[in-house]
C-alpha cells in the first residue's frame, strides 16, 4: 500500500532542494514532534549513494536510525530511494506560489496507515516552516 503526503512550500526550488538534501538542514526540520529531534544526518546524493539520519527523543528515552539508498535523482525535480526494503518518491514541482513537494512511500506493517501518514505529513509540514523560515 501506497500513502501520499504533500506540501506546497513557498520558496524558489533550487532553495526547497536544498533544504531537503542538506545534512544540516535535514537536522533542522526531520522531527514529527517538539519532542523529538534529528541529531546526525548524511547524504551522498547520487544514485547508488545512501541516506542516513539518527531521530531520537530529546527526553532520551528512546531513538532509531532511518536509512537507505539513492535509486533515482533528478535535481531538482525528483529523488527515489529505497529503505527498510520499501520505495520511497520525492517529486518537486514548481506551482503558482511556490514548489509542491509530494512524497509516496510503501507503507509499513507495524503501524496503523493512518499513523504513519500523520507523522510523516508532520515531518513535511516541519520542512515547509523550516525553507519558509
Amino acid at each position: 500500500m501506497k500513502i501520499l503526503v504533500e506540501t506546497t512550500v513557498n520558496a524558489p526550488i533550487n532553495r526547497v532542494w536544498e533544504c531537503w538534501t542538506t545534512p544540516a538542514d535535514i537536522m533542522q526540520w526531520n522531527a514529527a514532534s517538539d519532542d523529538w529531534h534529528t541529531t546526525a544526518a548524511a547524504v551522498d546524493l547520487r544514485v547508488g549513494g545512501q541516506f542516513t539520519s539518527r531521530m531520537e527523543a530529546k527526553d532520551g528515552s528512546m531513538g532509531f536510525d532511518f536509512a537507505g539508498e539513492y535509486t533515482r535523482i533528478e535535481a531538482p525535480k525528483l529523488i527515489e530511494a529505497v529503505f527498510g526494503g520499501r520505495a520511497l518518491r520525492v517529486e518537486f514541482v514548481p506551482v503558482a506560489g511556490g514548489v509542491r513537494v509530494t512524497e509516496e512511500f510503501d507503507a509499513e506493517d507495524t503501524h496503523p496507515l493512518e499513523m504513519q501518514k500523520a507523522g510523516w505529513q508532520a515531518i513535511l509540514d516541519r520542512f515547509k516552516r523550516h525553507v519558509e523560515g
